[in-house]
C-alpha cells in the first residue's frame, strides 16, 4: 500500500471489510506497535509473516471468520456452558415435593 503518512496508512489498512491479519514492515519498532495497536485485525506480524503458536488465538475482525482457533480461546468456540443438576435420592424436595 502506498501512503503519504501513518494516519493515511492506518485509515487505509482499516477500510477493509476484512480483518484477519495485517503486517507491516518497518526498522522503527514504536511505530510498529502503534500501527499494531491501531489496526482493526485479528494477527499483526512485524517484520515477519504467517508465524503461529498453537497456544496462541488465531482469528479476524469484522467479516473474517468468527470467533478464535487454536489456544484456550477455541474452547469458548466449538462448547456451550451448561449447568445440570440431579436429585439421585428419590426424596421430595423443598415446598414443591409429594
Amino acid at each position: 500500500i502506498s501512503f503519504t503518512n501513518e494516519e493515511d496508512l492506518i485509515k487505509q489498512a482499516n477500510e477493509t471489510i476484512y480483518g484477519l491479519s495485517a503486517g507491516i514492515w518497518t526498522r522503527d519498532i514504536t511505530r510498529a506497535h502503534r500501527f499494531a495497536k491501531a489496526i482493526h485485525a485479528g494477527t499483526i506480524w512485524i517484520n515477519t509473516f504467517n508465524m503461529f503458536n498453537a497456544a496462541s488465538p488465531f482469528g479476524g475482525f469484522k467479516q473474517s471468520g468468527y470467533g478464535r482457533e487454536m489456544g484456550k480461546h477455541a474452547l469458548d468456540l466449538y462448547t456451550h456452558i451448561k449447568s445440570v443438576w440431579v436429585d439421585l435420592s428419590g426424596k421430595p424436595i423443598g415446598w414443591f415435593g409429594k
